[in-house]
């Protein structure tokens, strides 16, 4: 059948409608026709630039003005002979992405208890629990590289023992780590054979969280794929045809089901930076007034922490299958669901018995000399970074606001602190924010370029990019936190 009768206009319009939509289908989002799927692969490079959220002249600006950013870029591509997307996007802090840098590089490549090739594929393990195609082509590749078996690819069966018995710890950090207890430590650590020791057990646990963490600024920023990795080029699934290739490039397979998910606040955006200043002053000014009593505090800390489960994130849409070798490593049943619907309780873990400053650090530095040292700073460095400014507004004191954002993120892994009025959280964080922040954390692979763009939608990239790098350290660090704790109680 010649494709050419469907386009000719001058022909018998009624025989051509029904050759039209046999063929080819017109997209409803950039309404484009497209060939029906026919069973033909058709690779196309995907998207442009190293962010499907933000303008890659906007990307590429900043290591033209910043010379420590293009400095840093020419250390890391000596290091690795590639300069990653992720680095790219991270350009926009400078000294956070030096951090990053150097943890990233002790990890994967200086001395430590895991051979080369483990810390690879661990990263993959970690990397497929979101199906982060971007991570995992990126660790097949070193993986390989430093003589990694192409066997264990196929799948976490294939890979030695030892490795297999990661596999459930994988699973509860990434999603439920308030469920690890000494017990799953000790199965590792006491296994008749492939027993792990506690040094190579800290190594893959800073991986672990590491790469579940990334996943998260992988896909909350909209990191696109490298043209010369297997993802770099896409190619179109049989199984997906009912999208358009845009739908692929722009990871919005779903993204139209959200219209009713955000509404429509454009309305309201022309005085949001304003307002949120003018919250913070006020609070501010509260903080000075009055102090609520303990028992005030608490109660409000819980009520955040069920608030936040009832966060609607993007849970309930149907998951697009992988297609590469994440799909090997997955076993869909277990995923963070909402847990008002599964009734699950999440125990409040009090700060003060147990905290990154004061138990968390120490261990890791004992068991991975340095490591502790490397990942204090990157937190520091996070919570920390400051502009002074929001959107155009110069001299502003952000404090108030990063910190609510960062304990948020762990009151909704149940972690508490004492000392914070958790009643701010609902002052500073709207609810498209949260709805952005709950999907990026929980399940990132989620993530839709309308989310993006819902949330802050006057403040500019670079600023989203902070709160990125802010989701992700406060992420890693309460995993790292109930992965420690679970350690320390299996040693006393």
């Amino acid at each position: 059948h010649d494709m050419r009768h469907a386009v000719a206009p001058t022909e018998n319009v009624e025989n051509n409608c029904l050759a039209v939509t046999e063929l080819l289908k017109i997209c409803t989002h950039c309404e484009r026709l497209s060939k029906k799927d026919l069973g033909v692969r058709i690779p196309r490079p995907l998207g442009n630039g190293p962010s499907r959220f933000i303008p890659e002249k906007e990307i590429l600006q900043v290591s033209k003005v910043d010379a420590r950013t293009q400095s840093i870029f020419e250390d890391a591509f000596a290091a690795l002979g590639r300069l990653d997307n992720i680095s790219l996007v991270m350009g926009f802090h400078p000294q956070y992405l030096e951090s990053f840098l150097r943890t990233q590089h002790y990890l994967l490549q200086m001395d430590g208890p895991l051979a080369l090739h483990y810390r690879h594929y661990i990263g993959i393990m970690a990397a497929a629990r979101h199906q982060c195609s971007y991570l995992v082509n990126l660790h097949v590749n070193d993986f390989l590289q430093v003589g990694g078996d192409p066997k264990w690819l196929n799948g976490l069966d294939e890979a030695p023992h030892k490795l297999q018995q990661l596999g459930e710890l994988n699973k509860i950090l990434a999603h439920r780590p308030w469920l690890l207890t000494k017990e799953h430590i000790e199965g590792l650590l006491k296994a008749e054979e492939h027993s792990w020791s506690l040094a190579e057990l800290i190594h893959a646990v800073v991986l672990l969280t590491h790469y579940h963490s990334l996943a998260s600024f992988t896909f909350g920023c909209g990191i696109a794929p490298e043209i010369h990795c297997d993802g770099g080029h896409t190619f179109r699934p049989p199984s997906l045809s009912q999208y358009c290739v845009c739908d692929i490039a722009n990871g919005n397979g779903h993204a139209n089901h959200h219209d009713d998910l955000l509404g429509n606040q454009v309305s309201d955006i022309c005085g949001e930076v304003e307002v949120l200043m003018e919250r913070m002053k006020q609070l501010q000014e509260c903080r000075d007034d009055e102090e609520a009593s303990q028992e005030e505090m608490a109660t409000r800390f819980e009520r955040e922490k069920t608030e936040s489960m009832l966060v609607v994130t993007a849970e309930d849409e149907e998951c697009v299958p992988s297609r590469d070798i994440s799909r090997h490593f997955e076993d869909p049943s277990y995923g963070y669901k909402d847990f008002s619907r599964r009734g699950e309780h999440v125990p409040t873990f009090r700060a003060q018995d147990y905290s990154w400053e004061d138990h968390g650090f120490s261990l890791v530095n004992r068991l991975y000399p340095d490591v502790g040292q490397m990942l204090d700073e990157k937190f520091q460095m996070a919570y920390n970074l400051t502009y002074n400014t929001m959107a155009t507004h110069k001299d502003v004191d952000t404090s108030m606001l990063r910190r609510a954002i960062w304990n948020y993120i762990h009151c909704m892994f149940g972690i508490r602190y004492d000392d914070y009025d958790y009643g701010e959280i609902n002052q500073l964080l709207d609810r498209s924010f949260k709805i952005y922040i709950k999907t990026m954390v929980c399940s990132p692979e989620k993530t839709t370029k309308r989310m993006y763009e819902s949330f802050w939608r006057q403040f500019q990239h670079s600023e989203k990019v902070h709160v990125n790098l802010l989701l992700m350290e406060a992420r890693m660090q309460a995993e790292l936190l109930y992965a420690l704790r679970a350690i320390t109680r299996y040693m006393t």
